[in-house]
């Protein structure tokens, strides 16, 4: 018999964001690098996103946003996990548009998930490098929020 996909919340990482340098048109898209300024984890655990690393990404003709986010938070009680995270962002290409120009948009209006993966020589913390993790995000004007859930 086939295991059962299942998913436990686990934690969700806030991190703040700074202004987009555009490196332009790479032959298959827009190259767009954002700062990580910043930012929380909270849930199961909790701690602080280090102000460094960023999201690189590649902003496909027809605004599917490709992510690739390398950056690393501290846990409260000292810990430091490195994160990796790749994913995809669509939805309509004017609710596309208005996130760019750092407007508001409804996050259940588009489609934004992650596959995040965390290194970290912490024993405490080595399961989070022994498990797969999807995340549902949302992008504000100044952060992106990430609720991370364990594949089970």
């Amino acid at each position: 018999m086939t295991p059962q996909l299942a998913t436990k919340y686990v934690f969700t990482i806030t991190a703040h964001i700074g202004d987009v340098t555009i490196a332009g048109e790479i032959g298959h898209g827009v190259r767009r690098i954002i700062p990580i300024t910043g930012g929380e984890v909270r849930g199961d655990i909790t701690g602080k996103v280090c102000p460094f690393g960023a999201d690189f990404q590649i902003i496909r003709p027809n605004e599917l946003i490709e992510l690739e986010a390398k950056y690393a938070f501290e846990t409260d009680d000292g810990a430091v996990v490195y994160v990796e995270n790749r994913g995809l962002r669509f939805g309509p290409i004017e609710l596309l548009q208005q996130l760019k120009r750092g407007e508001p948009v409804d996050p259940k209006l588009i489609y934004f998930r992650t596959v995040p993966k965390f290194e970290t020589g912490s024993e405490k913390y080595r399961w989070l490098m022994e498990h797969l993790f999807i995340g549902s995000a949302a992008r504000h004007a100044d952060r992106v929020v990430i609720d991370v859930h364990q594949v089970l």
